[in-house]
């Protein structure tokens, strides 16, 4: 369960920089920063599910070697986060109608391949994927608020930190999956 949390919690924060983005630059009303928030919290549910179905699916055929897959993932999810190259287009213009379902698609991809991991987390996909989806509710949520009124300094910080810990969590699921813990 605490693998769940930190894995919600770091592919929460890709969405948190943006909607910390947004609220900075575009200030949304009480209505836009709910649309955001739950956009970004009802893809980040949803997508992982669909990744857990295709990991499912690979397991058997993967077994001995799914905490390499697993590892791997994480590690490339978390690299990109570090160097920043998650959510920049999605913060540059205002999300609304279209633009804001691109943008949840588009921050939850990483959820899609993280999905693929969850068979290695031993904990039920289902209460994963709604762990995700109110951790990345909650978090999009406060960015836009805390956007409003402290700007966006804080939107790459929070992306560098999701990716440390998926990183430390693919190397978790790798060690404990190895017999190295």
């Amino acid at each position: 369960m605490i693998a769940a949390l930190f894995l919600a919690f770091a592919l929460a924060m890709d969405a948190f920089a943006v909607a910390l983005t947004q609220g900075a630059r575009f200030r949304p009303s009480l209505r836009g920063g709910l649309a955001i928030a739950l956009t970004f919290g009802v893809f980040q549910a949803v997508m992982p599910l669909a990744g857990w179905g295709i990991g499912a699916i690979a397991l058997g055929y993967v077994e001995a070697v799914d905490h390499w897959i697993a590892f791997g993932l994480l590690t490339f999810l978390g690299l990109r986060m570090v160097r920043g190259h998650v959510g920049e287009e999605e913060a540059s213009r205002k999300l609304t109608g279209r633009a804001l379902i691109v943008a949840g698609v588009a921050t939850s991809v990483d959820a899609l391949a993280a999905g693929i991991t969850l068979p290695t987390l031993s904990i039920a996909p289902q209460l994963a994927a709604a762990l995700i989806g109110m951790v990345t509710f909650a978090m999009s949520g406060a960015g836009v608020v805390l956007g409003r009124s402290a700007g966006d300094r804080w939107g790459a910080w929070a992306e560098r930190a999701g990716g440390i810990i998926l990183i430390a969590l693919g190397g978790k699921i790798l060690a404990e999956h190895s017999g190295w813990v």
